[in-house]
């Protein structure tokens, strides 16, 4: 396999990401990946399987679409549209953008996945902090 093989197969997975693909995950990362986004760092496969458990759990109909991506040595940088509804009768569609670096090993496993996205998209969510931080938004806008 390469890099670009490996890279692709990941891209797809993470595009069809679903409850029942998650067995999936562990054939393409090395058993000690690392995941590390906003929210979360955990070490292992079984750690980012939990982390994609509770995104399932947490939020309604989450969906990857990678829109780019650009490969370097042995890392694969994507950027990517996430997207979900929002629960509590809201159903409303939340866009959040962003990026990731996936680093392979020699075998061409994942041996991590750093996501790169603005946490405050998820914070103006939560009324007392999304008040807050809409606050500050609007003081440190240029505009």
């Amino acid at each position: 396999m390469s890099v670009e093989t490996a890279a692709a197969a990941y891209i797809g997975f993470f595009e069809t990401l679903s409850p029942d693909s998650l067995d999936g995950l562990a054939a393409l990362c090395a058993p000690e990946v690392r995941f590390r986004d906003p929210f979360n760092e955990v070490h292992g496969v079984t750690g980012f399987r939990a982390v994609l458990e509770g995104m399932f759990r947490e939020i309604q109909e989450p969906r990857f679409k990678v829109l780019d991506h650009a490969i370097s040595g042995r890392v694969c940088y994507l950027r990517w549209d996430f997207t979900f509804r929002r629960g509590g009768g809201h159903n409303v569609l939340v866009r959040i953008p962003g990026m990731s670096e996936v680093h392979f090993d020699a075998a061409d496993k994942v041996s991590a996945h750093i996501d790169h996205w603005d946490a405050g998209r998820i914070y103006e969510m939560v009324p007392v902090a999304g008040a807050l931080v809409r606050l500050i938004r609007r003081r440190l806008s240029a505009d």
